[in-house]
């Protein structure tokens, strides 16, 4: 019997597995192919997510608070957050876990800490000492529902009234309730029948702290004794009351009610006002009541040493005042004036010069926190004028459609923007400095510029420096005055594709060197701008209409090679006049009466006056095509070193010549595949026959939405709807909503879906068109829907004047490259692994002398690329929906390969710089951010972070270099985070501290008459009242304490082990080394007045020690 040797067996086989992995090795370095030189420094490491600021208005504020030592404010929202300002470039923003929102915020003056209290009848206390602020107690209420509190200034003893009307008391350092309680049927009168209704105001008289005024909703005021635990005096009314305010002087106090009246008492009249003013209330001849007006929601009483008080009202406008804006009334001695606000008043405050509540207030300044804005009034100077609002707080002036974030910008350009931008802003502030204005900068360890800029609904584009974690707005630019607007609804022409906003701003691409930008508008306009420092009127506007049509006749169109033939520059002289077709077979005017050959905007024919900014280029607009609105545009880009602008949509794609004025390319989509088309395409059966209706258009939104969800940049639901459905085919539901999921399913068999195949994504460069080349050229690279990389190649002019004379070549290269999902971003990287920017122009000033102009026209700037050997190539890397590839270029050959998502999809891919590298940074619907590295697309990070929640989210995200990232949280408010652990590191130094050390203004001075006979203000032993001695304990059952996460800064990430001891031991250390250094301040100060004190005594004992009592 033959032996059977195992081991020969298994040499073979791993011979063979040998060979078999070495011959794939060979397959996967071919052509050049040296991706294993390159090597790649990026690690996991480099990477960790966290958020970093959050700019932009308090999205639905429901609640204020302003600390008047530290001078810094606080605003509270109805989804729990939480946003403190103190100086220009100091801001904070926390959130409540449970989301309520947030009801009250009160401020321990001058302690670092505040309270909240939310709607879900918690209380929080908030240490401010920190960067971060965080929770240090929580006090839950089990049984009865929060509605006002008060706590008094250095008092530790916080009053918190309720729904059922009564009044429980909390220590603010132990967040524990005390036994003490006033019940409402111990504070209203034994005869009322009726119950008083919710606690609606609490404060203690200014001048006895052991009076506590109470208010009801129904109408009735209390006037409670702590020590003797019984009401003094009561005040009924018949109205509602919304607010009480205390006279310094605790003599009389002011209510505000449901009828728009206000009243005022003293103190010890109880049985009827003092007086009743009715401030918007129309006086009748025969002494009769004014007329009832609208609720006066909040009253302020602030005196002055100089002049007459003032009384700040909010509300309390006639019900006849039918459309007027809300109003804020100061009323001072007899002038009111009435300050018209653009927004529902959320709340407001008088800032006064004292703290002390017994002393003048000297009022100064009234914040007023409106829906959509903050507003502070200056009460120092005739006219109340407002200060200039320092924060960034107009993100939200229209609706933001998109966004894009640059980093690393060149350093010339926010000082040359901030220079044109400052000659936008308004006149008629207040000439004072803002009066909020505590805490302190942090270092700022960033050296590189960044710009974000935000596209409007109503047109406008906001360029901002956010530069080392801060935002200020630079620049606005209004695209829309380039239309002609108009005047009412019956004026409005019957182009228009959308009901509302047809000037808002779709895609932006901006070239931050040349400073070349252009935008796409949802009324398929796209518009080019160059920066000058001059201004200019341009007497006719540069515009071209293109014709973009979508037609297929049969399926063997082998043409599609063909280009259309260039317009001569002769034609560019006289632009107006230029409507340029692509085919003969879609030229034709349509003879039965349908719209052909209209834009759906008109722009402006008489001269337009443009001041030193942006100005316009070039203005480009689709056209109607036989009764078919054009299709919103879908991609964009620019190059400024080519003189070119393209952008596509689900019809087809353009190229625009912006020095000449001509239209370079025109094609529908499938004639770019030339006779390579992969798809076996259906003539146009389904909607063979044009409908004027466009009720074909109808299926092709809800069925694919491809032309708005795969858009790089999309843009609002709203809009996408509007745009894309004929007007009696709007439905009530949000479609693009309900398929924006579903869309991305990947059957690529489906008609609609092949036969709307859109254009994606757009990438000037100078690399290899060919499998063939042997050197670089420029070209562009377009990706589409359905994941096809398509190559045209452009053949420039010679620079300087034959640029301007010569015509641009511009021909399909065949070369056609495919992925899954679709296309959303490309690069390319030289052979070291760097990438490899496209080609741009410096900017410089364009009017000047033309000869000149030609002279200094500088040859297009080529890629560090087209100067290597030949033999060197370049990798195109390429993101898609599902997934990234890297190809070896000139021999497309696929190197590296990345499935990123199976179940989701991408929503952004950006190819970012970090850490001297690049990597691949995605942000995937369902909330994961991710990066690889290039070129081996190793996976360095995947972080849950959040889920898609609304389009917003999608149409705003953006990743750019050096570690950062923004998208839109809310509709007023920009979020942005690093996903760079250096810039994590960093963040706490960068971020400015709130609180700051800030001594107490002394307490106002009694007299000594007030001390001598027992006048002047009161004061009060609560914890012989309050604490646990006197009153016991509070009903467990009645609120549960929950201690807070806060206390400890920066030790979440280090909690367990020896670091995070040893870092809480150093905080410990040095907030006890703090308090001690206080506590030493204070024993100085008291040593000094006991001191000075003494001395005072002596004199005042040398002066009258020879007098008899008689001489005094």
């Amino acid at each position: 019997m033959r032996k059977f040797n195992i081991r020969k067996v298994l040499d073979g086989l791993t011979a063979v597995s040998a060979v078999a992995s070495a011959s794939s090795a060979a397959q996967q370095q071919q052509a050049g192919n040296r991706e294993t030189e390159i090597q790649e420094t990026l690690q996991s490491e480099h990477f960790q997510l966290c958020k970093t600021v959050r700019h932009g208005f308090p999205y639905q504020p429901s609640a204020l608070a302003f600390d008047p030592v530290q001078k810094i404010l606080a605003i509270g929202t109805q989804t729990g957050a939480l946003r403190l300002f103190g100086r220009p470039g100091v801001e904070c923003y926390c959130q409540h876990d449970s989301g309520a929102a947030v009801i009250q915020l009160q401020f321990l003056i001058n302690e670092g800490a505040l309270v909240s209290a939310l709607a879900d009848d918690t209380l929080h206390l908030w240490n401010l000492r920190q960067k971060r602020p965080a929770i240090l107690h929580s006090l839950k209420f089990n049984r009865e529902r929060i509605t006002f509190c008060h706590l008094p200034f250095q008092s530790k003893w916080l009053y918190v009234g309720t729904e059922r009307g009564n009044i429980h008391i909390v220590n603010v350092e132990s967040f524990t309730l005390s036994g003490y309680v006033i019940m409402w049927n111990k504070a209203i009168e034994l005869s009322s029948k009726s119950h008083p209704g919710p606690v609606v105001h609490i404060s203690d008289n200014p001048m006895d702290e052991g009076k506590l005024l109470i208010g009801f909703e129904s109408g009735t005021v209390v006037l409670w004794d702590l020590k003797s635990k019984k009401a003094d005096y009561r005040y009924t009314h018949d109205e509602a009351i919304h607010s009480v305010a205390w006279h310094h002087e605790g003599k009389q106090f002011i209510c505000s009610h449901s009828d728009g009246t206000l009243t005022i008492w003293n103190v010890k009249s109880p049985t009827k006002p003092f007086q009743t003013i009715t401030p918007h209330g129309k006086q009748l001849k025969d002494g009769k009541k004014p007329e009832p007006c609208k609720p006066i929601l909040k009253v302020e009483y602030k005196t002055t040493r100089a002049g007459e008080p003032f009384i700040i009202l909010s509300g309390g406008l006639s019900y006849d005042t039918v459309g007027r804006r809300p109003c804020l009334t100061v009323m001072h001695g007899k002038s009111t004036a009435v300050l018209e606000m653009d927004y529902s008043i959320v709340d407001f405050l008088t800032l006064c010069e004292t703290p002390y509540p017994n002393d003048f207030q000297e009022p100064y300044a009234v914040v007023v926190l409106l829906e959509k804005d903050l507003v502070l009034i200056d009460l120092a100077q005739n006219g109340y004028p407002i200060f200039e609002n320092p924060y960034p707080l107009t993100i939200h002036e229209s609706p933001v459609t998109c966004c894009e974030y640059f980093a690393d910008c060149p350093v010339d350009l926010i000082p040359a923007l901030y220079s044109v931008g400052a000659r936008q802003k308004r006149q008629g502030y207040s000439k004072k400095e803002w009066p909020i204005s505590g805490g302190n900068w942090g270092v700022i360890t960033q050296s590189y510029s960044e710009i974000i800029i935000t596209g409007h609904a109503d047109g406008s584009i906001k360029f901002w420096d956010a530069s080392a974690i801060t935002l200020q707005v630079l620049y606005k630019l209004k695209t829309a005055k380039v239309f002609e607007k108009s005047r009412n609804k019956d004026d409005r022409p019957n182009t228009d594709i959308v009901d509302e906003d047809p000037y808002a701003i779709q895609i932006i691409s901006w070239c931050p060197e040349s400073r070349m930008l252009c935008i796409a508008g949802v009324s398929a306009h796209v518009i080019i701008y160059r920066f000058s420092k001059q201004e200019v009127t341009t007497e006719v506007i540069p515009m071209l209409e293109v014709r973009l049509l979508y037609e297929i006749n049969d399926v063997e169109t082998p043409d599609g090679e063909q280009v259309p033939p260039v317009p001569t520059p002769g034609t560019g002289s006289n632009p107006q006049s230029i409507v340029p077709q692509s085919h003969p077979s879609t030229s034709s005017s349509s003879s039965d009466g349908l719209r052909d050959n209209v834009p759906c905007l008109k722009v402006k024919n008489s001269p337009l006056k443009q001041s030193p900014g942006y100005q316009i280029e070039l203005v480009i607009q689709l056209v109607w095509v036989s009764g078919e609105p054009p299709q919103q545009i879908t991609s964009l880009a620019i190059n400024s070193a080519y003189g070119l602008v393209v952008f596509g949509n689900c019809n087809g794609i353009a190229m625009v010549d912006y020095l000449q004025k001509t239209v370079l390319l025109n094609l529908g989509t499938i004639e770019l595949y030339g006779s390579n088309d992969p798809y076996r395409r259906e003539p146009r059966s389904p909607r063979k026959t044009r409908q004027p209706s466009g009720a074909g258009l109808c299926d092709i939104n809800e069925g694919t939405v491809v032309p708005e969800d795969r858009c790089k940049s999309p843009t609002s639901a709203k809009m996408s709807r509007k745009l894309s459905l004929p007007t009696e085919l709007k439905p009530d539901l949000d479609v693009k909503d309900n398929s924006f999921s579903r869309s991305r399913s990947s059957s690529v068999t489906s008609i609609d879906k092949e036969s709307r195949e859109a254009i994606s994504a757009l990438h000037f460069c100078e690399t290899f068109t060919r499998k063939a080349d042997t050197s670089p050229s420029p070209c562009l690279w377009v990706g589409t829907t359905l994941g096809t990389v398509l190559v045209i190649v452009l053949n420039l002019p010679p620079g300087g004047e034959q640029r301007l004379l010569q015509p641009v070549i511009v021909s399909p290269s065949g070369t056609i490259l495919r992925l899954k999902g679709a296309i959303l971003r490309m690069a390319f990287l030289d052979t070291t692994g760097s990438l490899v920017p496209p080609a741009h122009e410096t900017w410089r000033e364009h009017y000047e002398d033309k000869d000149e102009k030609a002279k200094k026209r500088r040859p297009v700037s080529v890629s560090p690329s087209s100067s290597q050997e030949i033999s060197e190539n370049q990798y195109a890397v390429i993101c898609s929906e599902k997934q990234a590839k890297v190809i070896s270029l000139p021999s497309q050959n696929c190197i590296y390969k990345q499935n990123i998502t199976e179940t989701s999809f991408v929503l952004r891919g950006d190819i970012v710089s970090l850490s001297n590298s690049i990597c691949l940074a995605c942000f995937c619907a369902n909330g994961h951010i991710m990066t690889f590295s290039l070129p081996s697309l190793r996976p360095l990070l995947d972080v849950y972070y959040l889920p898609l929640t609304n389009m917003r989210i999608a149409r705003t995200f953006c990743f750019t270099d050096n570690g950062q990232a923004l998208y839109l949280v809310s509709p007023t408010e920009i979020q942005r985070l690093t996903y760079s652990q250096e810039t994590c590191e960093n963040l706490q130094e960068m971020l400015g501290e709130l609180f700051t050390l800030v001594e107490t203004p002394e307490a106002p001075n009694r007299g000594f008459f007030k001390g001598l006979f027992g006048g002047g203000a009161q004061s009060l032993d609560r914890e012989e009242l309050f604490g646990e001695s006197a009153s016991g304990k509070a009903s467990r059952s009645l609120a549960q304490h929950i201690p807070g996460p806060g206390g400890i800064e920066g030790v979440k990430g280090a909690a367990s082990g020896v670091v995070g001891e040893l870092a809480r031991a150093r905080l410990a250390l040095d907030e006890r080394g703090q308090k001690l250094g206080e506590l030493e301040e204070k024993t100085a100060a008291m040593l000094y007045s006991a001191d000075s004190f003494s001395k005072h005594a002596h004199e005042m004992m040398l002066k009258y020690k020879d007098k008899k009592w008689y001489q005094f």
